[in-house]
């Protein structure tokens, strides 16, 4: 069995830190550490990413609106960003600035505390999928998102976080798996 699908195995509920003994599972041991850091990585770009828009007044000014507006004018007519930006993202911008504000927010609290985690990953990765498809591309998108989805399928939650006791409380939520 490869390092990726013994740690996706590794459950919350069988999952113990005085078991995992690092001179005993070294590989194993470094995996779990890696997605740990690579989770609270994500968490620090979303706690910055809130504060910046906190910081800037997105959700209460047009500053979003201005930006979806240069950023059209700078990309090829007719593209899909194009398209994107000018059918959807500039008649909608008051609502995307909440929701990108608000969801940024949740996901660096979720990443943080290890409080739905899976969930909070699921959602990073539908907010940088829309960063890519509004023509805010660069090299981060994908890079964060290799990071969503490593959190993703693993439970990061469960090693170090409140997923595990409230998975263990409510065992049938999807909110804590």
């Amino acid at each position: 069995m490869n390092v990726t699908a013994t740690l996706a195995n590794q459950g919350g509920e069988n999952f113990s830190w005085k078991r995992l003994k690092f001179s005993e599972h070294p590989l194993k041991a470094l995996g779990i550490l890696f997605l740990l850091v690579n989770r609270y990585f994500l968490a620090i770009f979303y706690i910055y990413g809130t504060w910046h828009k906190i910081v800037k007044e997105w959700m209460w000014t047009d500053v979003l609106k201005v930006h979806f507006q240069q950023r059209l004018a700078e990309i090829g007519p007719g593209s899909f960003p194009a398209l994107y930006l000018e059918y959807f993202a500039i008649p909608l911008w008051y609502p995307i600035a909440a929701i990108v504000t608000l969801g940024e927010l949740y996901v660096a609290v979720g990443l943080t505390l290890g409080w739905t985690t899976r969930m909070s990953a699921a959602f990073s990765l539908f907010l940088l999928i829309n960063f890519g498809l509004g023509a805010f591309y660069n090299i981060w998108i994908p890079i964060l998102s290799v990071c969503s989805i490593l959190v993703m399928i693993t439970p990061t939650g469960k090693w170090f976080g409140f997923d595990r006791r409230l998975m263990k409380k409510y065992p049938e939520s999807i909110w804590y798996c």
